[in-house]
């Protein structure tokens, strides 16, 4: 059979299942019935990105038909053999959007079918920028469980996005391989047409960061087939659907790789055949034109950005370094070549097994770098790095920085071996790998001890960030020509950016001005870019031309616009990373903070984790802001509302770490003396009429300035 009679074959099963699911929809609710995926602006995705024309009921879908079928021209030429393939994943797209009427929720774990918007933009900007090399998509069932593994295992460890259909789902769960978005290895569901839910994704990614006009086939097409990485891997026996559906891929540029040697004949670079499926990696890899920096990490357990998203639970964690709880922390020192032995990693202190299941510790770890080009600068750069460096970690799982990180580290990496002295293996590997410009040498200590921990956190640590922090203290932003960008934290929100100044450091707490300067001069091209700020619109608000072209430039088109010291007027987006969360607070016409340590309930009603959940994932709310702990005493903190006179609650424990240099802000500012006793804390009030009667009875300014709202 030709491979043209087969691709029109599957075509016409797709097209026949989609009209027999639609008459059945339509005789039992309809033609005005509404139709469409959840969580998300565009519907049908794939409709709408190849016609420009939305589907919103059953009726518009009935219609929508006589598109599909205006594809079916069944001439033996390639692009009728493509068009057959894009009316084929037409087809399964509305099978699939049907099985979702009336709020029905037709896949459940580990399937994922539909993936919302949100779950694109977190994929877009790695899948454009290449921190997701790639995409895979495996279907059907593979020789045996064992190859379904490796083959899924071996690109998971290249950082691959991957993507299952039908039987090999259960033959990785068989095995008990772990899946979910969190690791980037997605069943999609067991019939052929839930692949479509992968081509929306790729369809999607165009219309939200590429910028194609919905309708446009020669620009989404061309953007497929050069800025979204995917291929193919089809286990034979292959069907009628299967390769009509390799047609549409084939089409948007997603090469096909199949060890069925029969059924169709081979297609130069497009349909590849080949029986030995232990070889598909490479062979995919380079049909697709995907390269993979390897970086040779001497661990147990596979490291890869594919992990940077794996959430250890309780239940399944060895052993946990937190520091909220316990003396942490993470420091890089610039040492002279002399005193550094290139790749030394020590364990000072107990390894992981002499500790109790399920326990948390105290942990340090320095890494001393030297190099002949070495700046001090870069120091704070290198450690803000560690976040993504541990999260590639398979089973490892980090958050936080400087000296309030938590490390957990899972059971199963435990018992394949990882202990706390492979964590300084990586930071060697990745400090030597990223940063060979400028280091020479590198080694790592590794602190378990308590009292090592508590000494040195104390001692070396906290005078090291403070010191980094009072090289800001001269600075200021109209001092400074430009302010930087930083994207690094785009992995977790990609339509983020921080806009950070001598007077406002990115809301993690550990990108200052000057190490956003010097990430610039290590990286011009990386996450820290210039901005000019020569443009003013409101030196009230902070606002710039020239930042809102930058943040609508670094955040895909996803913001128009941010002000630097406004809390009501487009704030800043926050990611997720930050240290505190300051919220208005009507009753009082103030602003509470919370901090990240805090467990307790804040006068809004809201715990920190309900706050987050608001602020976070990289989207403006007015009236709510993260913001890092050193910028609590910024004479530009809030200034268009009234500055830190606004300030009326915060935690105890975060009230005294920032006290002295918030009363001297107060004190310039405003002629106040002491005014943290002015402001409230959970000892005091948890509750807005208690908080304001303690207000009242202090003279709080607050309570005398114009209204936020």
């Amino acid at each position: 059979m030709l491979l043209f009679d087969i691709v029109f074959n599957g075509n016409d099963k797709m097209y026949d299942r989609a009209v027999a699911d639609l008459d059945a929809a339509i005789a039992k609710y309809g033609e005005d019935k509404a139709v469409g995926f959840p969580d998300t602006a565009y519907s049908l995705p794939c409709y709408y990105s190849e016609t420009g024309e939305k589907i919103s009921t059953l009726g518009e879908m009935k219609e929508a038909l006589k598109y599909v079928k205006s594809l079916m021209t069944r001439e033996r030429r390639l692009d009728s053999g493509f068009k057959s393939g894009v009316a084929t994943a037409l087809a399964a797209e509305f099978i699939e959007a049907l099985k979702y009427i009336d709020g029905a929720q037709p896949y459940e774990l580990p399937y994922e079918g539909h993936f919302s918007d949100a779950k694109i933009r977190e994929l877009g900007v790695p899948l454009v920028t290449g921190d997701i090399p790639g995409v895979a998509v495996i279907i059907g069932k593979a020789p045996t469980a064992q190859d379904a593994v490796d083959l899924v295992k071996s690109y998971q460890s290249q950082g691959i996005f991957v993507t299952l259909v039908g039987d090999c789902i259960e033959q990785i769960a068989e095995a008990g391989y772990k899946t979910g978005f969190g690791v980037r290895v997605v069943p999609l569901g067991k019939e052929i047409s839930s692949v479509v839910h992968v081509v929306s994704v790729a369809l999607r990614a165009a219309l939200i960061f590429g910028n194609v006009t919905p309708g446009d086939k020669a620009a989404l097409q061309k953007y497929t087939f050069n800025r979204i990485n995917a291929f193919v891997n089809a286990f034979g026996p292959l069907d009628d659907l299967t390769v009509a559906c390799g047609a549409g891929a084939i089409y948007y540029g997603f090469p096909v790789v199949t060890n069925d040697m029969d059924y169709t004949p081979s297609v130069p670079k497009s349909l590849i055949k080949y029986e030995d499926v232990s070889q598909w990696n490479p062979i995919s890899l380079e049909a697709r034109g995907i390269k993979i920096k390897i970086t040779n990490i001497d661990i147990p357990v596979a490291f890869a950005s594919a992990f940077e998203g794996e959430i250890i639970r309780r239940g399944d964690m060895q052993v946990e370094f937190d520091g909220s709880r316990v003396d942490c922390f993470e420091l890089v020192q610039s040492k002279e070549l002399t005193e550094v032995e290139d790749h030394k990693i020590e364990v000072i202190g107990p390894e992981i097994d002499a500790f109790e299941v399920g326990t948390k510790h105290s942990i340090g770890y320095v890494v001393e770098v030297a190099g002949k080009n070495m700046n001090a600068d870069f120091e704070p750069v290198f450690e803000r790095k560690f976040h993504s460096y541990i999260n590639c970690i398979e089973g490892v799982m980090h958050t936080g920085q400087r000296d309030m990180i938590r490390v957990r580290i899972s059971k199963d990496a435990f018992n394949a071996g990882f202990r706390a002295k492979h964590i300084g293996e990586v930071l060697y590997a990745k400090i030597k790998n990223e940063f060979d410009a400028v280091v020479d040498k590198c080694q790592v200590k590794i602190y378990t001890n308590p009292e090592d921990c508590t000494k040195l956190r104390h001692e070396l640590a906290i005078p090291a960030f403070d010191k980094r922090d009072d090289r800001l203290s001269t600075l200021t932003d109209e001092s400074v020509d430009v302010y930087y960008s930083c994207i690094m934290c785009q992995a977790f929100s990609p339509s983020h950016v921080c806009v950070v100044t001598p007077e406002r450091l990115g809301l993690c707490g550990a990108v200052s001005w000057l190490d956003a300067k010097a990430t610039n001069e290590l990286d011009p091209s990386g996450p820290c870019q210039v901005i000019t700020k020569e443009r003013v619109i409101d030196e009230r608000t902070g606002a710039y031309e020239d930042v809102n072209e930058a943040v609508n430039k670094f955040s895909q088109g996803a913001l128009e616009k941010v002000t630097l010291y406004s809390i009501m007027e487009d704030p800043m987006t926050s990611c997720g990373c930050f240290e505190c969360i300051c919220g208005i607070e009507p009753f009082s016409n103030g602003v509470i903070i919370a901090n990240r340590e805090y467990s307790g309930m804040t006068p809004l009603g809201m715990t920190f984790p309900e706050l987050a959940s608001m602020t976070g994932g990289g989207v403006q709310t007015p009236g709510f802001m993260g913001h890092g702990k050193h910028f609590i005493a910024s004479k530009k903190f809030m200034k268009a509302e009234g500055g830190i006179e606004r300030i009326v609650w915060m935690p105890k424990e975060l009230k005294e770490t920032v006290a002295e240099k918030l009363n001297a802000t107060a004190k310039e500012l405003y002629g106040i003396d002491n005014f943290t006793d002015m402001i409230g804390d959970e000892t005091i009030a948890e509750d807005p009429e208690t908080l304001v009667a303690f207000l009242t009875e202090k003279g709080h300014p607050a309570l005398g300035l114009d209204p936020m709202m």
